[in-house]
């Protein structure tokens, strides 16, 4: 049976009475750090189990919950929808950036926290202009529009970031030097590795011309260390702060159907996962949520030529799928993630549980 036009009635608020969204926490995180594997589905943390060297770090966490991920006009989420929706609780159309379904700026949970003093960041194995990280500090029509996501950046919230996207800052089309804009919004930026020694208070790495390179092409350790620099950066000040980092190429070796690609990278946001809840375990004050937006490639481990004593990759398209996808949560706030609800209520869930103070 195939559905047409059969979805959900998506919301652009979720009323403050209704369901899971009356959980009150005692309490309150100073830090929300939400990790995002693209593309990233059940079948995709399962392989974590048979494919990586010790525990998943999935396994580590008390809730568990499903997000439902359509967009408000197709059954089936892009990324730009899917990042929309966590970053600003609007369910929108496929390849909106920051925009509701009526392409209406809306604001963002790291916006918003940055205006009430938080600092912020967003890692990404894309480039930095990418749906995902893109969803958390731009606002757009279209995700394509690189160029103008990047003229975002200097005046955004973000104060720190990295990822790919060096062309879209200092090979313009219409010429502009955004890394001197970068500079001038009081940032220090390198592009040459994750290992340089930033001392500024606003950080930036731009490390690709586009995407970073893939792991099984020698990227590295540049996801966690990324990730540490930031949370080191960022948990200077007393106020707390928000961090978004994506393990973007999952997606892209679903995209491939090439199950070495889609290990490889998961693996390495696994790492990461492990790392955050490490941090998180001793600070004692950091909600950590890792989800994702959508499931891509329909992976399946299957049982390999009958044997049932192996497991075997396989797919049903190189496109996303309609799948609800996990939510995993850790820390003070994490109650309220238990359970099963649309993509837009964990932005929802990630204010009260924070207890921002949004218009």
């Amino acid at each position: 049976m195939t559905l047409i036009g059969c979805q959900e009635q998506s919301q652009d608020t979720i009323d403050e009475t209704s369901g899971t969204n009356t959980d009150v926490n005692k309490e309150r995180p100073k830090n929300i750090i939400l990790l995002i594997g693209d593309g990233m589905g059940l079948s995709q943390v399962s392989a974590a189990q048979f494919y990586k060297e010790g525990t998943p770090s999935f396994e580590r966490f008390p809730v568990v919950g499903l997000s439902k991920t359509s967009s408000s006009d197709q059954l089936i989420t892009d990324s730009a929808a899917g990042a929309t929706a966590f970053a600003s609780g609007v369910k929108t159309y496929n390849g909106a950036v920051g925009m509701n379904r009526d392409s209406i700026s809306v604001p963002t949970i790291l916006e918003q926290m940055s205006e009430q003093g938080y600092h912020s960041g967003v890692i990404a194995t894309s480039s930095i202009t990418h749906a995902t990280p893109a969803a958390f500090y731009a606002h757009v029509k279209r995700r394509g529009q690189a160029e103008d996501i990047a003229s975002q950046m200097p005046a955004s919230g973000v104060d720190f970031f990295a990822g790919g996207g060096l062309q879209y800052f200092n090979h313009r089309s219409d010429g502009a030097d955004l890394i001197q804009e970068l500079v001038d919004s009081g940032f220090a930026v390198d592009t040459t590795s994750i290992e340089t020694q930033l001392t500024a208070e606003k950080q930036a790495y731009l490390l690709a011309a586009d995407g970073m390179p893939r792991m099984l092409d020698g990227r590295g350790d540049f996801l966690p260390k990324a990730t540490a620099k930031a949370i080191e950066q960022l948990n200077s000040g007393d106020k707390g702060f928000f961090l978004m980092v994506e393990g973007s190429q999952i997606d892209w070796g679903g995209h491939a159907n090439e199950t070495d690609y889609l290990v490889s990278e998961l693996l390495d946001f696994d790492q990461v996962i492990d790392q955050v809840l490490d941090f998180a375990e001793k600070d004692g004050q950091t909600l950590v949520i890792v989800t994702a937006d959508h499931e891509t490639g329909g992976f399946t481990l299957s049982d390999l030529d009958g044997d049932y004593n192996q497991v075997n990759g396989t797919y049903s398209t190189g496109g996303h799928s309609a799948t609800m996808v996990p939510v995993f949560a850790y820390g003070p706030g994490s109650e309220s993630f238990g359970g099963t609800y649309p993509n837009n209520e964990i932005y929802f869930k990630m204010v009260r549980a924070i207890g921002l103070v949004v218009d």
